[in-house]
Parts: structure tokens; sequence; C-alpha cells
């Protein structure tokens, strides 16, 4: 999975939040559970991962979970 790799060759950088996240995705909750979970709002659940997805390089929450796995971003 070359294409997770930044032009540095180095692991994307994530916010704490942006981890947290990355966490519920990869346990399969939806925005609106991990919202509830972090007591954000649902439409900032959303801004978080469309950062985590460009960052990431990924087009959909299931290659987000995949790529956190891979680089293991501790999210289990």
């Amino acid at each position: 999975m070359d294409a997770i790799r930044l032009d540095t060759g180095q692991p994307p950088r994530l916010t704490p939040t942006q981890l947290k996240v990355l966490r519920g995705v990869h346990s399969g909750l939806l925005n609106k559970q991990i919202a509830y979970d972090l007591g954000i709002a649902e439409a900032t659940v959303k801004v978080h991962m469309t950062a985590l997805m460009r960052k990431l390089n990924v087009h959909n929450r299931t290659q987000a979970a995949i790529v956190a796995q891979t680089l293991s971003l501790q999210v289990l």
C-alpha cells in the first residue's frame, strides 16, 4: 500500500481527534455513534473523515479502516 505514504516516505500525521475518529471507523461505528462517543457533532466527524481520507489517500471508510490496521495506529 505505497499510496498511503506521503512524498516524504513517512506515514501521514493525524491529529488526536482524527485518530479517535479512525478508531471508531475501524470498530465499525457510524458517524453518529462516533460523534456521541467523542461528544462532538456528527458534522464535525464528517469533517474529520474528509481530512482523514485525504491524508490517507483513500476514497471510503473501508479503505480508511484497512489503512489504519496497516499503519498499526493502535486502533484496536
